[in-house]
């Protein structure tokens, strides 16, 4: 799974956080809908991360973007990115996963 990500984050689709972090796991809801909750959890929390699978990754790649660059310009700064893949089974397909760090700079 994926390595990169620190010990307080689980992606087995359960929302973790701590005080400073919060993970997400993106779904089927509209991207700006994602975004403005973005937005609220990063004020509130301090760092994000966006976690998609799939054919959801554009949706969080959308997302991160609208929220650092449109709605927190200056504020705020996508400070890592953890691609990987897992498989679905023994002999499954792999599925691609995506790890979007946000966090607030000022």
């Amino acid at each position: 799974m994926l390595s990169g990500i620190e010990e307080n984050v689980q992606l087995n689709g359960v929302s973790s956080h701590s005080k400073d972090r919060k993970l997400i796991t993106i779904n089927q809801q509209p991207v700006m809908e994602w975004a403005l909750h973005i937005l609220t959890e990063l004020v509130q929390h301090g760092t994000v991360t966006l976690e998609a699978r799939g054919d959801l990754i554009p949706t969080a790649v959308a997302v991160a973007n609208i929220v650092t660059e449109n709605m927190m310009k200056g504020n705020s700064r996508i400070v890592d990115i953890v691609v990987d893949s897992e498989s679905q089974g023994n002999f499954g397909p792999l599925v691609s996963i995506i790890a979007i760090t946000i966090t607030k700079t000022n």
